[in-house]
């Protein structure tokens, strides 16, 4: 008989394979990412950010810059509180968006700046941890919705400004010559602080009345051009991310991450829980069905070596032909059904009753080495066993035979 060469196959899939089944996927992933970057090539002009004087979408500021340009008020953007400091000179207004962002020691550098140079601080939304240090002495209250709301106070810039759309952040100033406007719940939702050297501080409870889609509404474009065109210089702060202010200190990764967040993980760490016991629960004994069709054991076998032959693992298809033939002989051979899988055992027994060359590679050997190869094999597994019940059958047939008469002894019936 002839052995089978020794080849690794895998049934694994092929690189044509992976490729074939994936590059459906690939091409939609590369059509999101072409398409994304069209968008922001051609939005990149226009959206910035919240309150970014060079941004004309609806949540940007560019409208109340262009009129302070046209009242000769220069803007400068800054992104960095190395640069805003640099920048508050005397003659000069800074507005620093967002200042909660900042951390302690940036934002007490930043006020020995503002306050050196006699120049307006305008704060936008400062909350507890920015308000205490840029501007002394202030305290924050719990804040209320953005609405339209009247002066009530003597600064002259409400007072020509009128009614407004203010809220958010509340602000409370025990101290003396401040200007406390726009009040909700008798707190102003604009403060007005002097400073030092002549200049002052201006806390806006909400951002609302600088935004393009709010400045044409009610008095907040008055407001607006009146608080930030008092000097002649406008430094318009937005810290980023690339702002070393802004994640320096002592806060770790956690501490940076917003308060809705923890609720968020924590529900999905429940539902995952909760999922992972549904899906781990007890189902019981397994019960038999009838099939709804009935398949002949000849098309299941053929439709099993077709995925084997697709699959490439003739590997796996040589050894289940080699299984089942060694599970055959075995108890032809006199083997135990225990050891039927065991060379050690197997192949002497077959040896003794047929003693064909190679019963070792046949019945124990390497993966054939191509679809040719694995034909030839089943054929000699075949033989094999076929001569193996042939011979057995043999024997049983000898030993049941019965044995020939003995010759009848003739008596001598001579009187």
């Amino acid at each position: 008989m002839t052995a089978s060469a020794t080849v690794a196959t895998s049934g694994s899939p092929t690189a044509r394979q992976m490729w074939t089944r994936s590059r459906g996927l690939l091409l939609g992933l590369a059509i999101l990412v072409v398409a994304g970057v069209i968008l922001a090539v051609f939005r990149s002009g226009e959206q910035r950010g919240l309150l970014d004087p060079r941004s004309a979408d609806r949540y940007g500021s560019r409208a109340v810059a262009e009129l302070l340009a046209d009242r000769g008020v220069s803007t400068e953007v800054v992104t960095t509180a190395d640069a805003a400091t640099a920048a508050a000179r005397p003659g000069t207004t800074v507005l620093i968006a967002e200042p909660d962002r900042l951390t302690d020691s940036r934002q007490r550098k930043l006020h020995a700046a503002l306050a050196k140079s006699g120049g307006r601080a305008v704060l936008v939304g400062a909350g507890e941890s920015s308000a205490e240090t840029l501007a002394p002495g202030v305290r924050v209250a719990e804040p209320v919705d953005v609405g339209t709301r009247s002066p009530g106070c003597d600064l002259p810039a409400a007072r020509r400004a009128g009614a407004v759309e203010l809220g958010g952040v509340r602000y409370h100033f025990t101290g003396r010559g401040s200007d406390a406007c726009y009040r909700s719940g008798g707190l102003p939702t604009l403060l007005r602080v002097p400073g030092a050297n002549g200049g002052d501080t201006v806390l806006l409870g909400s951002p609302d009345l600088l935004l393009n889609d709010r400045l044409a509404k009610e008095g907040n474009a008055s407001l607006a051009l009146q608080l930030l065109g008092s000097r002649d210089h406008l430094v318009w702060y937005l810290p980023s991310v690339s702002d070393a202010g802004a994640g320096e200190g002592d806060r770790s990764f956690i501490d940076l991450i917003p308060d809705g967040w923890h609720w968020a993980v924590l529900q999905l760490a429940v539902a995952a829980a909760l999922a992972a016991l549904w899906r781990a629960r007890r189902l019981g004994p397994l019960v038999a069905e009838r099939l709804p069709v009935v398949i002949r054991a000849s098309e299941a076998t053929e439709g099993r070596a077709r995925l084997y032959r697709q699959a490439n693992a003739r590997d796996r298809a040589a050894e289940a032909l080699r299984s089942a033939t060694r599970t055959r002989l075995a108890p032809l051979v006199g083997v135990p059904a225990a050891t039927a899988h065991s060379r050690q055992d197997l192949v002497p027994a077959v040896a003794a009753q047929l003693p064909p060359p190679d019963i070792d590679a046949l019945l124990f050997g390497p993966a054939p080495a191509d679809d040719p190869a694995l034909v030839r094999l089943a054929d000699e597994l075949d033989e094999l066993e076929h001569r193996i019940t042939s011979s057995s059958t043999r024997h049983a047939d000898s030993a049941s035979a019965p044995h020939p008469a003995s010759p009848p002894i003739e008596r001598d019936r001579t009187p």
